[in-house]
């Protein structure tokens, strides 16, 4: 062994310093491989949920009025009929083309038929019947263009789901409606 070696190994057993240059790690620290592969994970969820997305929806605007559901029930010992209704606040809908929900309800040998209702702020009213609700969550659309008696959609006022005495089999039960929104 000669002087250098011999300084070298006691620099390096005592003061841990060495003339020799230490050749530098190209390896990432730990944080980095880890935010790497969360970058790469969220990014791969990401593009795997707008096809999702996009396929289940096929890309369509909505304006949600009521997300959580909705409970009509109706008695009719002395009542004629039973109505939800959603004040729209002179909503201007001519933009939208479509009105969606979900309903369903909860005596299944009940035939029972909901009436959904526009009304604007010139009192004209117009009404769909959805026939032959089901006993378990079902997705229904209704154009708007079908609501006849509706010559302005630019001031809305109220939006109502009805149950009516004459168009139902029991006298009594229960409908839930669920996810009311507009589509465009």
């Amino acid at each position: 062994m000669d002087k250098k070696d011999i300084y070298e190994h006691l620099a390096s057993i005592y003061l841990d310093a060495s003339s020799k240059k230490k050749k530098k790690s190209r390896r990432y620290p730990e944080f980095l491989k880890g935010a790497l592969s969360l970058v790469l994970v969220v990014g791969i969820a990401l593009v795997l949920f707008k096809g999702i997305h996009k396929n289940a929806n096929s890309s369509e605007t909505a304006l949600v009025f009521v997300p959580d559901v909705a409970k009509i029930n109706y008695h009719f010992d002395p009542a004629r009929k039973e109505t939800f209704t959603i004040d729209l606040n002179n909503l201007n809908m001519g933009r939208f083309k479509t009105v969606a929900f979900s309903v369903k309800k909860v005596n299944y040998a009940n035939n029972v038929f909901l009436r959904v209702e526009f009304t604007n702020i010139f009192q004209e009213k117009s009404e769909v019947y959805v026939k032959d609700l089901p006993d378990k969550w079902q997705d229904f659309r209704i154009d708007l263009s079908r609501f006849k008696n509706i010559s302005d959609w630019s001031d809305m006022s109220e939006l109502a789901f009805v149950v009516e005495e004459w168009n139902t089999q029991g006298k009594k039960g229960v409908v839930y409606i669920h996810n009311v929104r507009i589509l465009r």
